[in-house]
């Protein structure tokens, strides 16, 4: 499975095993550098796979964090799944991880929104929430390879989750993620459900409620991800999928 990723070259490919339970499968997934305990956007373009392929609407993924369950939905032409993130927690970032991943990424505490502040947040995998106060400072983004992969590995982060709030339910969100091989995800459903938990525990938000992330823009791999936050309980995550032809 790591050999097949590594030729993919995708951010993440999900490895489905059926089980004798309908609608339920074992779901691992891998980035070409190393297996990730959870990804939220393979999640959900493996539901819209099966149900295209197999029929059925609800799913069952059984994965390292638990099990997932996926919803598929059509409207019209339009074909999106949703899943539930595993239950989120969050704690505040340690100013010296804080200092050395923003020196990394050749930024300042100056770059930072003040409304709000750097986390650690999971729901499913762990994510450094890094809210920046311009939409310029997101667009410009770039960072030592390296650097930020020695940082990350160390404190078991999947992915930095770079933020700027537009208003308070539209987010644009860049995702580095050099842990995976990859300079940048296009698409992060695992950290838009970190973000959820993260903004509800911290009152940035009334639930229930949902807002939207739009991420891969800067990179020219635009997505959007709606993320509906319940008052308890894990947060749900929807994206649609598009299939390409084989190579």
């Amino acid at each position: 499975m790591q050999r097949v990723a590594g030729e993919v070259g995708y951010s993440e490919t999900a490895f489905l095993e059926p089980t004798a339970d309908s609608g339920r499968w074992v779901v691992r997934y891998f980035s070409p550098a190393r297996e990730i305990d959870f990804c939220g956007h393979a999640t959900i373009a493996s539901a819209i796979a099966l149900e295209r392929r197999h029929g059925g609407t609800e799913f069952s993924f059984s994965t390292a964090v638990g099990d997932i369950p996926v919803t598929v939905r059509r409207l019209d032409d339009t074909v999106t799944a949703t899943l539930t993130s595993t239950e989120p927690e969050d704690r505040d970032s340690p100013p010296a991880l804080l200092d050395d991943v923003l020196a990394a990424m050749f930024l300042t505490r100056a770059h930072l929104d003040p409304r709000l502040p750097p986390a650690l947040a999971y729901a499913g995998a762990w994510h450094l929430v890094l809210p920046l106060a311009s939409r310029d400072d997101l667009a410009r983004l770039h960072y030592d390879f390296d650097r930020l992969e020695r940082l990350m590995s160390d404190e078991d982060l999947t992915t930095v989750q770079v933020i700027w709030r537009e208003h308070a339910r539209r987010f644009h969100a860049r995702n580095p993620f050099p842990v995976g091989g990859v300079v940048e995800d296009p698409a992060t459903g695992a950290a838009a459900a970190a973000l959820g938990g993260y903004l509800r525990s911290r009152h940035h938000l009334d639930p229930p409620t949902e807002f939207t992330i739009i991420q891969g823009v800067d990179m020219g791999r635009p997505s959007v991800i709606t993320v509906h936050v319940p008052a308890t309980g894990g947060i749900g995550v929807t994206g649609a999928a598009t299939e390409l032809p084989p190579s």
